[in-house]
């Protein structure tokens, strides 16, 4: 199983959380990484987002379908994300749109003993983690 996690991009402020979208920011930032993904992503892959807008925004910047899964919604344990990508039996790649600090403990489960916290900036993601390198692509727009 090949898995990219991709942490939502910048998002407006406001008490709705799960209806919060994204700033123009935001939108440049999910631009870039989509085109740098666009180049690397093979003919056929699934696209996992957490029910907030600002993620299923930032997958849509994909242009393929996106399927919204509330067991990935702000708060996520570190299981039932990869749970809900299917690691580590799915058959394919898996692009799964979630949170901060969620794809930290996801990345932790992954590489146990490694840290206890990954840094994942805004609209950036994990694409061939190794324990090693931490090879995080960070966008800034």
């Amino acid at each position: 199983m090949d898995m990219i996690l991709w942490r939502t991009a910048e998002a407006e402020e406001n008490s709705h959380d799960l209806a919060r979208k994204l700033t123009a920011k935001g939108k440049k930032q999910c631009e870039r990484v989509a085109g740098w993904l666009d180049q690397r992503l093979p003919a056929r892959f699934t696209v996992l987002s957490s029910p907030a807008l600002r993620a299923q925004q930032t997958a849509q910047s994909l242009g393929i379908p996106v399927r919204p899964e509330n067991a990935l919604a702000p708060g996520a344990p570190a299981a039932q994300i990869l749970a809900t990508a299917g690691w580590p039996a799915y058959k394919g790649l898996v692009v799964v749109v979630a949170h901060q600090p969620d794809l930290s403990g996801v990345l932790a489960e992954l590489f146990p003993g490694s840290t206890k916290y990954w840094s994942v900036k805004k609209g950036g993601l994990c694409d061939d983690c190794d324990v090693h390198d931490r090879a995080l692509f960070e966008t800034t727009a």
